[in-house]
C-alpha cells in the first residue's frame, strides 16, 4: 500500500482524527536520556530499603550500632538467617502463611469477580443501594471490627486457628468494586446476550465469557490480595499466637527481649520478603501483561 492508496477525509472532526491516526501509524516512541535518568532514580529509591535490609542482615548488631553505619555487605548473612529461622520458627510460619495467603487470594478473586459481574451487568432490585453499602464498608476503620470479630471467632471455638484469619477476608469490598469497574468497560453486553441465545446457562456464561474477559483484572487483584494477606499483621497478631503463627506474627517474636538483635531482625524480615520477590520474578511478566491488557481495553 502506498500513500496514494489511503483515503483521508479532508474536513470535519472525523477527518482530523483520521489524519492524525494515519500520520501517527508506524511511528515508534523513543525515550530520551531524561526519561532514563528519572526511571533510574525511581528504581534506586525503591530498591534502597531492600538493599539496606540485606546489608544490615549481613552484619553484626555491634557493627550496626556504630557511626557511620555500614554501607556494604558483611559476612554474617546466612548465619543471621539461620538464627532468625530457628528463633522465630519460620518454617511453620511460612507454611501457615502460604495456606492463608493462597486461600484468601483464591476466594477473594473468585467471589469479587462474581459480585463485580453481578453489579456491572445484571439488573436486580436494590443493586445501586447494595453497591453503595459495599463501597461504604471501605470507609469503616478495620480497628473497629477487631473486638466483635474476636468475640465471634471465640464463640465458634476457632481461637489460634488459621481459619480465624482466613474467614473475615474471603471477599473484600475493594475487590468487588475493582472488578465491577473493570467489567463495566471490558465485558460487552452483546457477548452475554449471544451466549444466552446459544442456550448457555449462567454458570457457563461466567466460565466461558466473564472469566476470560476479566482475566487481566483478576491477575492484578490476585497480586494485590496475596501481598496484603502475606503482610497482614494486625488481625493475625490478635487471633494467633507463637504456637501457630503466620510470618508477621513469628517475626514479631524477634523483637522481644531486653536488647533485641537488630541484625537478626533484619535477617528475619529479609526471609519474610523473599517469597514475595520470588513470586513476582516468576509471575511478574504475566501480571504486567495483564495490567497492560486491561489498560488497553479501558
Amino acid at each position: 500500500m502506498t500513500a496514494s492508496d489511503l483515503t483521508i477525509p479532508q474536513s470535519g472532526v472525523k477527518g482530523r482524527r483520521e489524519r492524525r491516526r494515519v500520520m501517527g501509524a508506524g511511528k515508534q516512541l523513543h525515550a530520551g536520556p531524561v526519561t532514563y535518568v528519572v526511571l533510574t532514580l525511581f528504581a534506586l529509591v525503591s530498591l534502597a530499603p531492600l538493599v539496606w535490609t540485606a546489608i544490615a542482615a549481613s552484619r553484626t548488631d555491634r557493627r550496626l550500632a556504630e557511626t557511620p553505619p555500614p554501607l556494604w555487605f558483611g559476612g554474617n548473612l546466612f548465619k543471621n538467617m539461620e538464627r532468625a529461622w530457628e528463633e522465630a520458627g519460620l518454617g511453620t510460619a511460612m507454611f501457615n502463611t502460604v495456606i492463608v495467603a493462597t486461600a484468601i487470594t483464591v476466594s477473594t478473586v473468585l467471589f469479587s469477580t462474581l459480585a463485580g459481574f453481578a453489579f456491572a451487568k445484571l439488573r436486580f432490585r436494590f443493586s445501586g443501594v447494595l453497591l453503595m453499602l459495599t463501597i461504604g464498608t471501605m470507609m469503616v476503620p478495620p480497628q473497629l471490627a477487631v473486638v466483635p470479630l474476636y468475640l465471634w471467632m471465640a464463640d465458634l471455638g476457632w481461637s489460634n486457628q488459621l481459619q480465624t484469619v482466613i474467614l473475615p477476608t474471603l471477599v473484600t469490598a475493594f475487590g468487588t468494586f475493582f472488578m465491577r469497574q473493570y467489567l463495566v468497560q471490558a465485558l460487552p453486553g452483546e457477548l452475554i446476550e449471544a451466549a444466552r441465545v446459544d442456550g448457555a446457562s449462567s454458570l457457563r456464561v461466567v466460565w466461558h465469557v466473564v472469566f476470560p474477559a476479566a482475566r487481566p483484572a483478576m491477575a492484578v487483584l490476585g497480586l494485590l490480595t496475596f501481598v496484603f494477606a502475606w503482610n497482614d499483621f494486625l488481625w493475625p497478631i490478635i487471633a494467633l499466637n507463637q504456637e501457630n503463627p503466620t510470618v508477621q506474627v513469628a517475626l514479631n517474636s524477634l523483637g522481644t527481649g531486653y536488647v533485641p538483635d537488630q541484625a537478626v531482625i533484619m535477617a528475619g524480615a529479609l526471609l519474610g520478603t523473599l517469597p514475595l520477590l520470588i513470586a513476582f520474578l516468576l509471575f511478574g511478566k504475566q501480571i504486567v501483561g495483564g495490567i497492560m491488557q486491561g489498560a488497553i481495553k479501558g
